[in-house]
């Protein structure tokens, strides 16, 4: 039987809002409460199913070689000693060549208690070489998060903690 690991949250109403209006634009409070309220936490599709489906807050259209950034509305509370490692769902990379713009969405377990609530998003590119428009509707899964666990050297002696996204780990 697998380990339970982890527990997903949504972020505060607040963190959305920033996080969706620095993506998409100011909206209405009105508009973004309602795309805020429908948001579901990531979940597996089967029993066997090792990824955990995010699901885009918004309808997304991506001609080829556009980019979006994508905020889930999510964060992750896991154990130590786990990372979340997210990728494109499986069929869009197939059908459209779906991209994280970095590869592989890494998100370790201390993120949860970063300043913006360990607030995941998704930078995507539809890299279809084949003129493929790609069409996510809202509420439908477009990218799955695994659970790994990992190890660490016998010399290691970080105590240092994060407070940000992406980069925040390598400034000094």
């Amino acid at each position: 039987m697998a380990r339970r690991v982890a527990q997903f949250y949504k972020v505060s109403f607040g963190q959305f809002k920033e996080g969706f209006e620095d993506a998409f634009g100011r909206r209405s409070k009105e508009e973004i409460q309602a795309l805020y309220d429908r948001i579901r936490l990531p979940r597996r599709a089967t029993a066997g199913s090792a990824g955990y489906d995010f699901f885009s807050p918004v309808d997304l259209e991506l001609a080829p070689g556009e980019t979006v950034k994508v905020p889930t509305g999510i964060r992750v509370k896991m154990e130590e000693n786990w990372v979340l490692k997210c990728y494109p769902r499986s069929g869009l990379g197939f059908k459209f060549r779906l991209q994280l713009n970095n590869t592989v969405g890494i998100i370790d377990s201390d993120y949860f208690y970063s300043d913006n609530e360990g607030h995941i998003f998704a930078k995507i590119t539809n890299d279809s070489n084949e003129g493929k428009t790609m069409k996510i509707g809202a509420d439908t899964g477009f990218m799955q998060g695994i659970f790994v666990e990992y190890g660490i050297t016998v010399d290691d002696d970080v105590t240092d903690v994060r407070n940000g996204g992406f980069g925040s780990t390598t400034r000094a």
